[in-house]
């Protein structure tokens, strides 16, 4: 393994968080993140910001907001 630079592990960040890159792409990676507090610092940013919009996807809005807005939606497409 070789540390590969903060220029490397910023660019494939995304695809490192999310699995994306080769095992060797994906050591070097790891290895400058425990190496790097700037670029393990904005690993934590993109990972926290990753999980909060995963979770505000699975949440449904409640079903009186649903029927309003699918109601005002038909209204719509009725005047067009």
């Amino acid at each position: 393994m070789t540390d590969c630079g903060c220029d490397k592990a910023r660019r494939d960040l995304e695809e490192y968080l999310r699995n994306e890159v080769c095992k060797t792409q994906h050591s070097d990676i790891a290895e400058h993140l425990e190496n790097c507090p700037e670029c393990r610092d904005e690993a934590l940013v993109a990972r926290t910001l990753t999980d909060v919009v995963a979770r505000a996807c699975k949440e449904s809005a409640p079903e009186e907001l649903r029927d309003q807005v699918l109601a005002k939606l038909r209204a719509v497409q009725a005047t067009h």
